[in-house]
């Protein structure tokens, strides 16, 4: 019987990130199936560690336990991908890639997108915190029929 994977971060036991709200992303585990994947949260980590165990403890799929970063600002946003990149680089300095060599570019760049509009304005950080407290109150509000 051939089951999934799940990866997810380690991290200590007094990690403030652990109090964050989490996201599972299931997707598929081999390249051969090709499927949009399925975003599932938020919860709390030990729920969504134990959901994600339960779907891929007897299904060839992916899941992928992140926090869920709240960021009010564009700033925060691009110091994250911009820590992100900078950890992607010091792995790639230490080892080559899948295919031995190191060379720099993306190779889905330019195909299939389409052309860049005009940004829109970010919100304020109040309107972002007013986002949280309205989707924190429609997932305090959620019922599943059971």
């Amino acid at each position: 019987m051939r089951v999934g994977a799940l990866v997810t971060l380690e991290l200590p036991e007094d990690s403030p990130v652990l109090s964050l709200p989490w996201i599972i992303t299931f997707g598929p585990l081999s390249d051969d199936e090709e499927w949009d994947p399925v975003v599932c949260g938020p919860y709390e980590r030990p729920h969504a560690l134990a959901l994600a165990e339960s779907v891929v403890s007897d299904e060839e799929l992916m899941a992928v336990v992140e926090p869920l970063q709240q960021h009010l600002t564009v700033d925060q946003i691009r110091g994250d991908i911009a820590n992100s990149r900078l950890i992607a680089e010091k792995e790639a300095a230490a080892g080559d890639d899948d295919h031995g060599h190191n060379h720099g570019h993306d190779h889905d760049a330019g195909h299939g997108r389409p052309a860049q509009a005009d940004p829109s304005l970010p919100p304020s950080t109040d309107e972002v915190r007013d986002g949280f407290a309205r989707i924190a109150a429609r997932l305090i509000s959620v019922r599943s029929p059971v």
